[in-house]
C-alpha cells in the first residue's frame, strides 16, 4: 500500500476521531479592550455629540446626502486579496475517484491554482488617518500573501497587515503615503433606530458605491463570527440600506459623513441584498484598532466563566438533557463552571449564578455580555449584577486574560501557537501505524490570516514536519520553533492527501 494512500485513508478517521480541547478560560468568555484614550489621535471623535442627529429634518436629506456622499467616498478604498488559495475545476483527482473527498466536496471537482496576477478575493476598507491607517473586515484579508490596496482616485498601493482579530471581524492595514482624505469615528452608542446612514464600498466590483437606508436595529447577534472564533463579540448595528459581496470593510456613515461602523455582513439566502445588512459598531471597530496599532494584538479581558444563554432555547435544552438540570430560559446568562483563579471566582461568583447586568449595560443574552466586556481590557474591573436563588447583588469583577494575568501583553509575550495562528492536536500512535507515518499532528483552530493560514494550513490538516523535525504533538511545535527567527518550512497533508511543504517567517 502506497503512503499517499495510506495518509487518504488516515484523514477522515483523525478527524472524526480527534475533538478539540477546552481552552483555560473555556468556549464561552468573553474579552474586550479599555476605554482609555489612545495615542493614535485620528481614532478619537471630534466631539461628544458625535453620532448624535435624532433631530435630522427630512427636508435637508438630499443635501445632507451629497455632503456625506463626497465626504465619504475618497476616504473609502478597494481591497484586492491575492493569495495561495486555489479554485476548482472538474477534472476528477485520482484520490477522490478511489477513496472520496474527507471534506464534503464535490468528487468531480479538483483544485486549480489561481494565477497569481489575480486576486482571490475583493473587499473594501476606510482610511481613517492621513498617513495611511486603513480599517477593513478580518475576513476580507483572510489568508492574504500580498494585500493590494486602490484609491478611488484609482491610485494603487501594497499594504501591510498590521493585525487582526476574528472575533470582531476587524483587520488593521497600513499604506505609505500622506495628506490623504479620512473618516473620523462618530460615538455608535448614540445611534438611533431610524436615523439615516449611507453605506459606502465597492459591491460586485463597483468602485465607490453609494447606498442610502436607516438603521433597522442595534445590538444584533446573527451567530456568524463563531465560525472564525471561540470567543465572539456580536453588537451588530442592522441597515437597509444596500448591501453586497464587496461592501464587506466598507463604511456606515451618518449624514455628517461620520463614520459609524464597518459593514460586515448580509443576511440572505442568495448571497446578494435581501434587506438586512450588518455593521460592526464603530466603537468596538475603534477600540480594536487602537489595541492593534498600540500593542500590536488586542488586549482581551475575561469574566473567567463558562456559561449558556438562558434566551436559546435550545441551548438550555441541550444542558438540561446532558446534566439532567432544569434550568429554565429566559434572560441573562447562567454561569454552569467558574475558572479556577480567575476574576469572577476571585468575586465570590459561582456556578447557578444568573449575570443580568455588566456596569450599566443590561445583559440579555450572551452577545449582550460578550460586548459589554468588549470595551475594557485585562486589569478593568466591571460591576457584575447577578441573580442568586432568586435573589439580586452586583459585585466588582477584576478582568484577566487568558493565562490569569491583569497586565498588557505585546506581541513578545505571545507564545508559539499564538504567533503562528494554530493550536494542535496528536494523532493516535495506532493511526500512525496502520497508516505508515512516523508523526503528525492535527492543525485546530486554524486563525485566518495568520502564518498557518497564509501557507494554506487550514482545520484539520495534518502537519508531519516543520524545519525538517516530526512532530508529536504541540510541544514538539513550540520546542522547535520557541526563539526562533528565522524562516519555516512546515510539511502538511491537505485534504486530498497530497503532501506539501510551504514555508513563512517566524513573525
Amino acid at each position: 500500500m502506497t503512503m499517499n494512500n495510506n495518509l487518504k485513508k488516515l484523514i477522515p478517521y483523525a478527524f472524526v476521531g480527534i475533538i478539540s480541547g477546552a481552552t483555560t478560560f473555556g468556549a464561552i468568555n468573553y474579552f474586550g479592550i479599555k476605554n482609555s484614550d489612545s495615542d493614535f489621535s485620528y481614532f478619537a471623535p471630534k466631539k461628544e455629540t458625535d453620532g448624535k442627529f435624532a433631530s435630522f429634518n427630512m427636508a435637508g436629506t438630499g443635501d445632507d446626502f451629497v455632503k456625506a456622499a463626497k465626504m465619504t467616498v475618497p476616504a473609502v478604498v478597494s481591497i484586492k486579496n491575492f493569495s495561495n488559495r486555489t479554485a476548482q475545476r472538474s477534472d476528477q483527482d485520482m484520490f477522490d475517484l478511489f477513496f472520496g473527498n474527507p471534506f464534503g466536496n464535490n468528487n468531480q471537482r479538483q483544485q486549480q491554482q489561481v494565477p497569481k496576477d489575480m486576486p482571490t478575493g475583493m473587499g473594501s476598507g476606510v482610511i481613517i488617518s492621513p498617513d495611511g491607517y486603513i480599517i477593513s473586515n478580518n475576513h476580507v484579508i483572510a489568508g492574504a500573501t500580498k494585500l493590494e490596496v486602490v484609491l478611488s482616485n484609482k491610485k494603487s498601493y501594497i499594504a501591510n497587515l498590521i493585525g487582526t482579530d476574528p472575533t470582531t471581524d476587524i483587520a488593521l492595514l497600513k499604506i505609505e503615503e500622506k495628506g490623504l482624505p479620512y473618516l473620523n469615528f462618530a460615538n455608535s452608542d448614540n445611534v438611533e433606530v431610524g436615523q439615516w446612514v449611507l453605506a459606502v464600498g465597492n459591491p460586485m466590483g463597483l468602485n465607490s458605491t453609494v447606498t442610502a437606508g436607516i438603521i433597522s436595529a442595534k445590538g444584533r447577534s446573527i451567530d456568524l463570527l463563531s465560525q472564525q472564533s471561540r470567543t465572539p463579540i456580536e453588537n451588530f448595528i442592522q441597515t437597509d440600506a444596500a448591501i453586497n459581496p464587496g461592501n464587506s470593510g466598507g463604511a456606515l456613515v451618518n449624514p455628517n459623513g461620520e463614520l459609524i461602523g464597518i459593514n460586515s455582513a448580509i443576511s440572505s439566502k442568495t448571497g446578494y441584498y435581501e434587506g438586512y445588512g450588518f455593521a460592526v459598531p464603530s466603537n468596538l471597530a475603534r477600540k480594536v484598532v487602537e489595541d492593534i496599532k498600540k500593542f500590536g494584538l488586542v488586549q482581551r479581558g475575561f469574566i473567567g466563566v463558562r456559561s449558556v444563554d438562558l434566551s436559546d432555547t435550545r441551548a438550555v435544552a441541550q444542558y438540561n438533557q446532558q446534566m439532567k438540570t432544569n434550568i429554565k430560559s429566559g434572560e441573562g446568562v447562567y454561569i454552569i463552571e467558574v475558572t479556577p483563579k480567575g476574576g469572577a471566582e476571585s468575586a465570590g461568583l459561582r456556578n447557578g449564578d444568573i449575570i443580568t447586568k455588566i456596569d450599566n449595560t443590561v445583559v440579555t443574552n450572551y452577545y449582550d455580555l460578550s460586548y459589554a466586556v468588549g470595551s475594557k481590557r485585562p486589569g478593568d474591573k466591571v460591576a457584575v449584577t447577578y441573580l442568586r436563588n432568586g435573589k439580586e447583588s452586583t459585585v466588582n469583577v477584576t478582568l484577566r486574560d487568558e493565562k490569569g494575568g491583569t497586565s498588557f501583553r505585546s506581541k513578545a509575550d505571545l507564545s508559539v501557537t499564538e504567533k503562528i495562528g494554530s493550536e494542535f492536536e496528536p494523532l493516535s500512535e495506532k493511526f500512525k501505524t496502520d497508516y505508515g507515518l512516523n508523526s503528525g499532528v492535527i492543525a485546530k483552530n486554524v486563525v485566518d490570516g495568520s502564518e498557518m493560514a497564509k501557507i494554506g494550513v487550514v482545520d484539520n490538516y495534518i502537519v508531519i514536519e516543520i524545519n525538517g523535525k516530526p512532530v508529536n504533538a504541540q510541544k514538539d511545535v513550540e520546542k522547535i520553533l520557541q526563539g526562533y527567527s528565522g524562516n519555516v518550512q512546515v510539511k502538511y497533508v491537505d485534504e486530498y492527501g497530497r503532501i506539501t511543504t510551504r514555508g513563512f517567517k517566524m513573525p
